[in-house]
């Protein structure tokens, strides 16, 4: 967030929801709620790369990805926690509010 720009996600995946394929999905979310503006831009945009999800796929711990600035350890709490209902959430959301296919992707703007 700043004073012109704000940003969020939501998952919306099309496979069934596993802790073994929502790694980046909960990175992403335990970023958005545990690191400052700055040290998230930075931290998302290495999650973003194909060569991270073929990292992560091949068995890399997330916590071996996170940048140096970032709090580790809250960081680290908040994704070993952070449970497959919230994406779930999400995904319930996107299919029967926003009328979204399972995986299909949108752009929402609500602007002042």
């Amino acid at each position: 967030t700043s004073s012109h720009t704000r940003v969020g996600i939501l998952n919306n995946p099309s496979s069934k929801i596993q802790e073994d394929n929502t790694a980046i999905a909960r990175g992403i979310l335990a970023a958005f709620l545990t690191q400052n503006n700055s040290n998230l831009k930075s931290f998302l945009s290495k999650l973003s790369k194909e060569e991270t999800a073929k990292s992560l796929a091949a068995g890399t711990k997330i916590v071996k990805l996170l940048i140096p600035e970032m709090d580790g350890n809250t960081f680290e709490k908040k994704y070993n926690t952070l449970g497959l209902d919230l994406i779930k959430t999400h995904q319930m959301f996107c299919q029967e509010v926003l009328k979204l296919l399972p995986g299909q992707m949108a752009v929402i703007s609500n602007g002042r």
